[in-house]
């Protein structure tokens, strides 16, 4: 294993009040562009947060979890995961980058596809985490600190409005300098994730 990012990568929910310089989110942003997609269609966009428009798209989804737990509840089977979408917003505001990807040929969660779109929106969902994931690998390789997220699924009418762009809001990615170094988490045995079957 080594000194592999693969393995030496953390979700960083503690972060340092430093500046993460754009050349190096470009660096991040570019190692992402080299991932593989379905068919090339490389469905990926980031938008780029820092400063006032980090604190404008926090604020809506601030808004959209305080509707979901309040008055209209898009997601009411998933209520229970309302305190870690807050928790999650309080890590967003401390981190200095916020990272929105887009799937740009998706649709709206909350529309209804049929067969043939569903499997292309599964093909681009796969493509976009192997977009995510090199986007990870490199912030690692080069000492800052990521956490993937999807809790913006919580207020996901709010930012879409607010980002006003076409496609779907995958969820985001923080970024800064981390200010902790957290434990490895638990990962299943080899045998519980894999089969050889004899042949």
């Amino acid at each position: 294993m080594g000194d592999s990012p693969i393995y030496s990568r953390r979700s960083i929910r503690k972060f340092q009040d430093a500046d993460v310089a754009r050349e190096d989110i470009e660096e991040i942003i570019r190692a992402g562009s080299a991932a593989p997609s379905a068919k090339n269609r490389q469905p990926w966009k980031c938008i780029v947060l820092k400063n006032g428009s980090k604190e404008e798209f926090l604020g809506f989804m601030e808004k959209g979890i305080e509707r979901e737990e309040n008055s209209f509840a898009m997601l009411p089977k998933s209520k229970s995961g309302l305190p870690d979408a807050k928790n999650t917003l309080r890590i967003m505001r401390e981190a200095p980058v916020l990272i929105v990807v887009i799937n740009t040929n998706g649709k709206s969660p909350f529309s209804v596809l049929d067969a043939d779109e569903r499997f292309t929106e599964i093909c681009d969902s796969l493509s976009i985490g192997a977009f995510i994931e090199n986007m990870l690998l490199q912030a690692e390789k080069m000492g800052i600190g990521t956490l993937w997220i999807a809790n913006t699924c919580f207020a996901y009418q709010e930012l879409v409005s607010y980002l006003n762009v076409q496609g779907q809001l995958i969820g985001a990615v923080a970024l800064g300098y981390a200010a902790e170094q957290p434990d490895r988490r638990p990962r299943k045995a080899l045998d519980e994730i894999s089969n050889f079957p004899v042949l």
